[in-house]
Order: C-alpha cells, then sequence, then structure tokens
C-alpha cells in the first residue's frame, strides 16, 4: 500500500473503492442481472479481505493471534467510523457489538446500499480466512441490513487435545 493509501482512514479508502465499484456494480446489474453481478463483485471483495487478512497475520511477529487480531479494532474504527462496545476480550474470544456504522451510512448516502454487505459487512468472515483459518466469525445482524445493532462474535478454535481453554 503506499504511503498515500496509508494516510487515508479505512472509511476513506471504502469510500473511494465504492466510487469506482459502483458503476461497475450497474453495468454488471444491467448484462447479467442482480444475482451475478453481486456474486462477481462479491468474489472480488472476498478475495482482498483473504489477501488483507494474510498481511495482517504477516505483520505479527510471533504469529496470528486473537490479541494480534483485536488490536485491528481502532484501525476499523478510525475516524469515528464505528462506534463500539467491546463485550469480551480473551485469547480465545472477541466479542463486541456496534452501535454505530458510518459505512453503512456512507453507503445509503452514495445509493450503493444495495451492496454495501458486500463492500463492507461480507469483509468480516473473509479477513478471519487470510489472518488464520482457526479464526471464526459468529455475526447475526448488522446495521447494513436494518438491525440496530451489528453483533460480532470472534473464535479462535483451538484443538481440544491441546489442553487450552476455547473461546466458547
Amino acid at each position: 500500500m503506499s504511503q498515500e493509501a496509508q494516510k487515508l482512514t479505512l472509511l476513506e479508502r471504502r469510500r473511494i473503492e465504492a466510487e469506482i465499484v459502483k458503476p461497475i456494480y450497474e453495468a454488471l446489474k444491467r448484462e447479467l442481472g442482480i444475482d451475478e453481478a453481486r456474486r462477481i463483485i462479491g468474489d472480488a471483495i472476498k478475495g482482498l479481505a483473504v489477501d488483507a487478512g494474510r498481511a495482517a497475520a504477516a505483520r505479527e511477529p510471533a504469529g496470528p493471534s486473537m490479541a494480534g487480531f483485536s488490536s485491528l479494532l481502532p484501525l476499523w474504527s478510525e475516524g469515528e467510523a464505528l462506534r463500539l462496545e467491546v463485550l469480551r476480550q480473551t485469547d480465545h474470544a472477541l466479542d463486541f457489538d456496534v452501535h454505530r456504522c458510518r459505512y453503512a451510512e456512507m453507503y445509503r448516502e452514495m445509493g450503493v446500499e444495495e451492496i454495501g454487505d458486500l463492500l463492507s459487512c461480507n469483509r468480516d468472515g473473509n479477513l478471519c480466512e487470510g489472518y488464520d483459518p482457526r479464526l471464526k466469525l459468529t455475526r447475526t445482524r448488522t446495521i447494513m441490513q436494518g438491525a440496530d445493532r451489528c453483533d460480532f462474535r470472534f473464535r479462535l478454535e483451538v484443538p481440544e487435545a491441546s489442553g487450552e481453554e476455547p473461546g466458547s
């Protein structure tokens, strides 16, 4: 990533991406229909998210961990992009609720709420896949889908034979 891009908040980068993706999505939708357009955009964003997860893991000197993954929260929230409440943070679990999501607000303002889930929400699980395949996300609601909050529940699965306490 260029130094200029590093100066932008994640929210600002997502705005730029959405401005680029919007006309591409509209063209795909006209040519192929909504389902196929969503699939193509979703696959492309998934690849970016997996790559971002791998890059984040590669920056961890001792390898990926829940503590290292948790350290990404300020990046996601920078510029008041998210108002969140951390409910639990352990070696194997990270639970938080998002009560305000400026990503969702921005996508609605830009007229891309139809793919807001693809541009941001769906990245989260794919980021986990790239960061550490043992890291799993459970989320039952999102503000982007009209809920009052997003409920993020991350678990770092450890083999039972290891004797380590699971993150449940």
